[in-house]
Formats: C-alpha cells, structure tokens, sequence
C-alpha cells in the first residue's frame, strides 16, 4: 500500500482507460473523499454501490448500477437495477460485472493491516475480483473507522494507493419510535423466546423488535447488518457471551461504533458467508425479522417496488427467510404496519402488485396480531392472513376478493 495525495491520485485515476466500473463502499461507509477525487477526474464511469446514501455523483457520463437501490440512487435516470439476492452479488461481481477500481474506507494501519470496519459486505469479493484482472483497489484512511476483525482484516498489500481522510462516520437520523412499530415489535417479540439466534432487517420495526428482547437470555445474533439494536441486547445482557455478535455490515451511532471497535465479541464475515442459506440453517433456532411493503392472500411479501417501479431490491431477505426455514426450530417473520399512512391504503392486499420478494414464512405480523402461515393451506393461510394481519376497514373487501379467487372458504 502507497499512501499518496488527492492530487497524486487524480494522476494515478487519469490513466484509467475506456469506462471503468467503480464498486465503491455503500451504506454509511462511503469513502467520500476518494470518490469525489474519481469523480473529477473521470468522465465517464460506472458506479457500483449496495444502498447508496445521499451525494453520490448525479451527473452525465456517470451510470450508477446496484441490486439494492438506496437513497443515493433511488429514482435515477441512469440506473441499472439488477435484481440479485445479496448472497449472489459477490458471484455477480466476478463473473457478470467485474470492477475496474474498488474504492473502500478502512481504519488505519495496525501491524501490517487495515479493517474494513463496519462495511465488510460485498467489499472482499469485488477487491479480489478487481486484483485477478489487474485492476486497482484505492482505500481511504479513516482513524475513526472501527477495527473490526473477521473478513474485514485486510493485508495492507491488498490495497495500492490509499489517501488519507479522517471524519467521523456518519449515523443514520434518530426517528422516534412511531406507536404502530412498538406495538408490532411487541407482538413479534412475543414470538421469540431464549436461546434464539436473530437476524433483523433495516427499519423502524426490526428496532422496536430488538427492544423488546431485552429481558431474553442466551440469544445470538447472525445477520447480514445490525445496528444499535444489537447494542442494546449486549448492554441488557440478552446475548450469550459464548457466541459473537455475527454480521456483514453495520451502522448506527457513535456509541455503535466505539463498542465495535477492537472488540473481540463481534466478527464481520463476508457476504457469501454471512447470506448462505445453508450457513444461517446451520444457526439454532434461527428467526429472521423482515420487513416489508406489502403481503398478499397467498403470504407473499413485496419489499422491493412501489407503483411498478423499484424501491430497494432483495437484499438478503430471500437469503434469510429461507434459511431460518431450513434451520431446525428457526422461523421467518414478515413484519409490517396494516396500514400505510402517507399512501393511505391497507399494506395487505388481494395480490402483490410487484414481483414477489419472499414467500412461506411463519408468521406475517402487524399491530392488529400475528398471522400462523406455516403449516396451513392456501384458504387457511389467507383467512389467516385477512383476521388477524389485515386492518379491519379492509377485511370484508380481502374476503370477497379471496372467495373470488377461491381463496376463502
């Protein structure tokens, strides 16, 4: 590894030939600085990010590409959305899409190495993928950046040219929790017992769930991210001190962020890892907390387009749902309001109208009860659903809708 100045590598990004493609970090642990070199540099490239936040580059010659679209990127004109499970971006990455120049945010050097820190991801893949084909792997230098150990330990010689940028590491906006998210996390908590090993997706309602879980022992967690949710399991003492805390990448507070660093407690593993559905089958008991945008009579959940266009993508959702299924005592749970309140419709319909992102889970929960999926026939899961997920204004019109599709009995 060479550390060099912006300046210097502006030279080294100049002799960069035809379009490159960029698989930059994503989430909350963009290297901001050495991307805003590559951006005035190069005219034409193509971006690579997983939920890409707030400032990345919008401009003609720039095409971003993602299987899971974040904010950063969402409604672009120059997207390319290429629906994936998370578990297969890394074979994406080095077979389909194969970067040119892999930008990530490490810590500083320790005895040799760097960490990846909070972003391990879809990072190892793309740096080996881009190294098997000559091309360049540029890290920025972040002190504030955890040590985090696991696949986020890289050799210093893995990376080229690096810069050196310290700032603290963004968190994502405290919201408080809306009454609707507790009362769903209350409900969905009261499904998981001690002893569990827990993944939890992104969103207001994983979080409630998490809070309520303070008073269980002996848990684990295996999930592709966590967030300050976890912290709050580890302070209330509800995680067994035998199993590290397991994820692929994570964001949250400062507080997240000091307790990561160093600590031999949490390992991040690479994706291919982390996703497996036959390594999250192998977990006891593994329940998976998703969320989603709608679910339907036949227990389908859509948590990836909204009005025919796409939101987000799988994500590891798919990963998570089928693995806890496979894992003995595991169960799969879709979590969501009944209602939408700035859309004003019932978020459980006749039938999904987007692609399907996950189907045959346990339970579909939201504030007005638990819906039994598993283990009940098609007619039974949709009076399941209707009774006991469904907002009532909305009951008698799913009923008529489902016997019209033989679906209710």
């Amino acid at each position: 590894m060479r550390v060099i100045t912006e300046r210097q590598l502006a030279i080294v990004l100049g002799g960069l030939a035809r379009t490159p493609r960029v698989v930059v970090g994503g989430n909350f642990a963009t290297p901001w600085r050495a991307l805003a070199v590559l951006d005035g540099t190069l005219a034409r490239y193509r971006l690579f990010a997983l939920n890409a936040q707030a400032g990345m580059p919008d401009r003609e010659g720039v095409t971003l590409e993602t299987p899971f679209v974040g904010p950063g990127m969402r409604g672009r004109s120059r997207l390319r959305y290429f629906p994936c499970r998370l578990s297969l971006v890394p074979a994406l990455l080095s077979d389909v899409l194969p970067p040119d120049v892999v930008l990530v945010q490490t810590s500083a050097p320790s005895d040799g190495t760097v960490s990846l820190g909070t972003e391990v991801n879809v990072l190892p893949a793309a740096i080996e993928a881009a190294r098997s084909r000559g091309g360049l792997v540029i890290a920025q230098l972040n002190p504030r950046v955890p040590y985090t150990y696991g696949d986020a330990v890289l050799p210093c010689d893995a990376v080229d040219y690096a810069i050196e940028a310290e700032a603290p590491l963004p968190s994502p906006p405290e919201r408080p929790v809306a009454e609707t998210s507790a009362s769903i996390g209350d409900r969905v908590a009261a499904l998981i017992g001690n002893g569990v090993t827990l993944q939890a997706g992104i969103g207001a309602v994983p979080d409630a769930v998490l809070a309520g879980l303070h008073r269980r022992r002996g848990l684990a967690v295996w999930s592709e991210m966590f967030s300050d949710g976890v912290l709050g399991l580890a302070k209330a003492g509800a995680l067994d001190p035998g199993q590290p805390v397991t994820g692929s990448f994570a964001f949250g507070s400062a507080d997240l962020y000091t307790w990561m660093d160093r600590n031999p407690d949490v390992r991040m593993l690479r994706t291919e890892t982390v996703n497996d559905p036959a390594q999250i089958a192998r977990r006891p008991r593994m329940t998976s907390v998703n969320g989603a945008l709608q679910v339907d009579l036949l227990a389908q959940a859509n948590a990836t387009w909204v009005n025919g266009r796409v939101h987000s993508g799988f994500g590891g959702q798919t990963d998570f749902v089928v693995g806890a299924l496979h894992s003995p005592g595991g169960q799969a749970i879709i979590a969501l309001p009944s209602w939408h309140p700035e859309a004003d419709v019932s978020t459980v319909v006749t039938r999904i109208d987007g692609p399907v992102t996950s189907f045959q889970h346990s339970f579909i929960v939201t504030e007005q009860g638990a819906a039994v999926i598993w283990g009940h026939d098609a007619p039974g899961q949709a009076e399941q659903v209707i009774d006991h997920a469904a907002h009532p204004s909305v009951r008698e019109q799913l009923r008529a809708a489902g016997r019209s599709l033989g679906l209710v009995l």
